[in-house]
Order: structure tokens, then C-alpha cells, then sequence
């Protein structure tokens, strides 16, 4: 059974709007600057890729805001937006419409607040939504509320595939006749003083702090940790059944989905990056596509030197000599954790409809190490017919996503 994309949601550094961060991207524009939520300046990181307003106007009400941890709020705006892009309308979904929407880490700036004030105002003064705003099912949930939809409602959480993961579940949910249509994808809020702490302890991070445009450069030499980010991405998808019997327009394909995990390290990928490999290997075969067939890579590529030097790795097992174009959108968007493969999978939809790939910026000494295609600082016209994404997480968590030109 053929799944379509129907609708895209993105809310990014860059602002709401999937078609607002495409072209920020290819206008070589960068989302990361000085970190501006809270004061960062005993922080080894000082620099994000934040979300810096809302622009929710009259989609969230005043007590929305007050109430729900930013993951929440991120993935409710980019879920109407997808539901409005999908011509679905606002009224309920039903019982055949499923929620899949990951998170990695869930509401940790709630988490941060509350703690604050159970030490200092004791356990009463705990609000009564910190559960709630906490949990990282309640996204999903939320967006379930807010548009009726009575099918199956999860929340993956495997770590930085987790928006990823959301889709390609929500694929073979749909192919295997339990729902019609699906809502999947991930939201992140962690650009807090323990979510930048607890990287910047990992070395996770760029250190790169008096220049925050630069700072991330995957496949570069000089490259020395991911720029952390925040938002969501959801997309609508359908049986192409469902969608034909709507009138829906077709935005592209979801044809393939492989996952896998390297059982090898807590944070660190098999060495021999064969967990990566498999997850790709495993989304061409789901979708009968040969690797000559892919004709763009959008690459998990975070700009951490192992992390970038293993996914090339894979990349060319699975390709050999003559990989695909890839870019890393990392590079412009900072690492959006659990909604990166979400947001991602949205740029490499955009990415087959426009014929153009967004490039990777900062690629002024390319690792030598690193024997890839990857697409320098300009956007690149391409007519492809299929388009990879990429999602890795700690843990050694995978999932590539393939999709297809409508």
C-alpha cells in the first residue's frame, strides 16, 4: 500500500513555516547565534540555534502558553500547520487517524522550573502541570485533543532519530490498514541551562562561542561539536487511497523505512558504522529503489569528528564509489535533537519538489577523510527522483527515511 505526504508543518530556528526555512537554507542563511534564553556565560557552549518567537497569533491561547513546556507548544503550531497544508480542515480527524510524535528528551525546561521551586518554595508550590508539561507522550496527546484524531497515539523516544522513527512507524502503521491517515513527527525544547550543561560536560558541543555562524561545519576539518537547536516538524501522511479520495495534494512519496541499532555504546557509533549502513540498506530494500536510484542525501551529520566521519562511512558502503549528493541543513539549523529527522525529512520532501538542494555552509577545508559529494555552501539544482534522510541517536539508535517525487 502506496503512503503519501499531504502536508508539512515545520517550526525552526528560522520561524514557522516549512517552505520559510527551505529558503533560508538555500539563501545560505545561518539560525545560530548568541544563546538569548537564559544567561549562558559560565556555559563551555554559549551559542544555539533557538526559536525566538512563537509567532503563534491566534493558534494558542494565553493559558496554552502558560501551561505547556515549549516542546508541547512547538508541536502543536507545527501540527496545524501541516494539517492546513494537507487541506484537512481543523474539525476531527476520527477514529482511523493516528499521532506519532517523538521527542528525546521531552519537557526539560519544565522539569528545570519546578525543581527550582520545590527547593526553594517546597513540594505545595509544585504546579499541578508539571506532569503533564513534562512527560514526552504529551505532545503527541495534545495534538490528538486538539484535532480529534481517536487512532493509535505514541511517542517515540529514542533520542536524536526519535522524529524520525515517528515517521517511518508511521509508514507501516498506515500500510499495515491500522489508521488512513497520520500526524508523525518530533519536537525539542532543550536549550536550557541543564540541557546545554549536559552536552557541554559530554564535549558534545562547539566551543566555537565568538563565532556562532561558523561554528557548525559538518564534513569540515575544523569542526569540533554540534550547535544544539530547538523546534518541531510534523508531517501529514496517507494512504494514497485516502488522499485520492479526498481530492488531497500529493507532496511526495514516503517509499522507505529502515531502522536498526548498533548495541555497542551508550553515545558513541559502532566504529564500524554498520548499524548506520543497515538502517539505509534496509529503506532502499523496503522501497525496491538501487542506490544509483537516490539522488540526494540529507545526512545526520551533526559536525562532531567521529559522528560525521562514521555516517560517511556508511554512506558509501551502502553507495560505493560514487554517493549521491549529500548536505548536512545542521549547519545552518543547529541539531534539533529528537525533531531533527522530522524537520529534515520535510526539507528533503522540499528538496525533490523544487529540484534544488540546500547546501552545507561553513565547507571551507573539507575533511580528507571524508570522501563525499557533499554540496558547498551554494544550493545546487538537481532533478531527483529520491531522496534519503537521515536520523542517529546515543544508544546507537537509527532511521533513514526514503521518499520519493511525486
Amino acid at each position: 500500500m502506496d503512503v503519501v505526504v499531504t502536508g508539512l508543518g515545520v517550526l525552526a530556528p528560522f520561524g514557522r513555516g516549512a517552505a520559510r526555512t527551505f529558503e533560508a537554507l538555500v539563501a545560505r542563511r545561518s539560525a545560530i547565534g548568541p544563546i538569548t534564553h537564559f544567561d549562558a556565560s559560565a556555559q563551555r557552549s554559549r551559542i544555539a540555534a533557538e526559536v525566538r518567537d512563537l509567532e503563534a497569533g491566534n493558534d494558542l491561547s494565553a493559558a496554552d502558553l502558560r501551561t505547556y513546556d515549549r516542546f508541547q507548544l512547538f508541536a502543536l503550531l507545527a501540527a496545524l500547520d501541516a494539517v492546513r497544508d494537507a487541506g484537512l480542515g481543523e474539525g476531527p480527524l476520527g477514529d482511523r487517524a493516528a499521532v506519532i510524535l517523538g521527542t528525546g528528551i521531552g519537557g526539560l525546561g519544565t522539569i528545570e522550573r519546578d525543581c527550582e521551586t520545590l527547593r526553594g518554595r517546597g513540594p505545595r508550590r509544585v504546579s499541578p502541570y508539571f506532569i503533564p508539561s513534562a512527560i514526552p507522550n504529551l505532545a503527541a496527546s495534545l495534538v490528538a485533543m486538539r484535532f480529534g484524531a481517536r487512532g493509535v497515539c505514541l511517542a517515540p523516544a529514542s533520542a536524536c532519530a526519535s522524529g524520525a522513527h515517528a515517521i517511518g512507524e508511521a509508514l507501516w502503521m498506515l500500510r499495515a490498514g491500522r489508521a488512513d491517515l497520520a500526524l508523525a513527527g518530533g519536537a525539542e525544547a532543550a536549550v536550557t541551562p541543564l540541557g546545554v550543561a549536559g552536552f557541554g560536560a559530554m564535549r558534545a558541543l562547539s566551543e566555537r562561542n565568538d563565532e556562532p555562524e561558523r561554528a557548525s561545519r559538518p564534513f569540515d576539518r575544523g569542526r569540533d561539536g554540534f550547535v544544539i537547536g530547538e523546534g518541531a516538524g510534523v508531517l501529514v501522511l496517507e494512504t494514497e487511497a485516502h488522499a485520492a479520495a479526498r481530492g488531497a495534494r500529493v507532496r511526495a512519496r514516503l517509499a522507505g523505512y529502515g531502522a536498526s541499532g548498533d548495541a555497542h555504546h551508550i553515545t558513541q557509533p559502532d566504529p564500524e558504522a554498520a548499524g548506520m549502513a543497515r538502517a539505509m540498506a534496509l529503506a532502499l530494500e523496503d522501497a525496491r529503489v538501487a542506490p544509483a536510484g537516490v539522488g540526494y542525501i540529507n545526512a545526520h551529520a551533526t559536525s562532531t569528528p567521529l559522528g560525521d566521519r562514521l555516517e560517511a562511512k556508511a554512506i558509501r558502503d551502502v553507495f560505493g564509489d560514487r554517493p549521491p549528493p549529500v548536505s548536512s541543513t545542521k549547519s545552518a539549523l543547529g541539531h534539533l535533537l529528537g525533531a531533527a529527522g522530522a524537520v529534515e525529512a520535510a526539507i528533503a520532501v522540499l528538496a525533490l519538489e523544487r529540484g534544488l538542494l540546500p547546501p552545507t555552509l561553513n565547507q571551507e577545508d573539507p575533511d580528507p577523510q571524508i570522501e563525499l559529494d557533499v554540496v558547498p555552501n551554494e544550493a545546487r539544482p538537481a532533478a531527483a527522483r529520491h531522496a534519503l534522510s537521515n536520523a542517529f541517536g546515543f544508544g546507537g539508535t537509527n532511521a533513514s527515511l526514503l521518499f520519493a517525487r511525486s
